[in-house]
């Protein structure tokens, strides 16, 4: 692990950029433990190894909000606060369009459905690169087709660059996979920088599913940053009120992580549940997203 001397701090040791998330990891399952309500900065510092400066320093490093801004970010009762409106959320969405207001500080994306055939047939016949690019959540690990990208997901300790990309593969087994970072990283790089979130430079990615996961994944592209609805909600939207579970399901196999966001998905009481690349990383997500929407505003 890098690191760097701050002279203001007696020499004792800051991380470099390049491993905040590894802290932020750790700050987030903190976090869970103590709630957002009786988080103690110093108690808190101590138990990252960090001094309460580096601490502050690191989260306006890497999302822009204090240590408690990002905590109430992702707490039960903010949750529940973006769920007061939920019932009008997507339908406000559908009302204006993809590039409404509501989606200024989101994601611009331009997708293409492959034919139910493509997925019933396990991706034969087609050739996808794969490869590995930084992001503030671990590292990225992406598929693309030559129409955009197919998947991403994410690496980090716990999970390797070949079992991130053995779990996005998987979901086309009879497809072919070759290594191409360099092509890759240009896709994946405008993902997750907000300044070049652009309606002129659309994210294209592919969904490739059965005709009611791609409904459900279209649906889960009009939540817009910030927001929040349930499982419920979405299954409302496709007109299959009573199929929620089904809808949870879709949601917990969606292939394109974060573009596709899956994360602003959460249980009807406002929780934040399950998310398949972990829920520590799903309250990350949520919280850069809030240093998003503060920094723009």
């Amino acid at each position: 692990m890098k690191r760097r001397e701050d002279p203001d701090m007696n020499q004792r040791p800051m991380l470099a950029p390049e491993s905040d998330y590894d802290i932020v990891r750790a700050a987030i399952r903190y976090l869970s433990e103590t709630g957002p309500d009786h988080t103690d900065l110093a108690a808190f510092a101590r138990a990252m190894g960090l001094s309460e400066r580096q601490l502050t320093d690191l989260f306006r490093r890497w999302c822009g909000l204090s240590p408690k801004s990002f905590s109430q970010a992702v707490a039960l009762d903010h949750a529940k606060s973006l769920l007061r409106d939920q019932a009008s959320v997507l339908e406000a969405t559908y009302e204006v369009g993809l590039s409404s207001t509501s989606r200024l500080h989101d994601l611009f994306v331009t997708y293409e459905a492959m034919p139910p055939g493509a997925f019933r047939a396990g991706g034969a016949g087609m050739d996808m690169v794969w490869g590995v690019a930084p992001s503030p959540f671990g590292t990225a690990v992406a598929t693309a087709t030559e129409y955009g990208i197919s998947g991403l997901g994410f690496a980090d300790a716990e999970t390797s660059v070949e079992a991130a990309l053995a779990d996005l593969a998987n979901r086309w087994p009879q497809a072919r996979f070759s290594r191409d970072d360099a092509r890759i990283a240009p896709l994946v790089q405008p993902i997750f920088d907000p300044a070049r979130w652009s309606a002129e430079r659309p994210v294209r990615v592919v969904l490739i599913g059965t005709d009611f996961e791609v409904k459900v994944w279209e649906t889960l592209l009009k939540i817009p940053v910030g927001r929040a609805t349930t499982y419920a909600s979405v299954a409302r939207h496709i007109g299959r009120p009573s199929a929620s579970r089904a809808v949870g399901a879709a949601v917990g196999k969606n292939p394109i992580s974060f573009v596709v966001p899956c994360h602003r998905v959460v249980g009807a009481s406002g929780a934040l549940t399950g998310y398949h690349w972990g829920v520590p990383r799903k309250r990350a997500i949520l919280g850069w997203e809030a240093g998003v929407i503060s920094t723009a505003t």
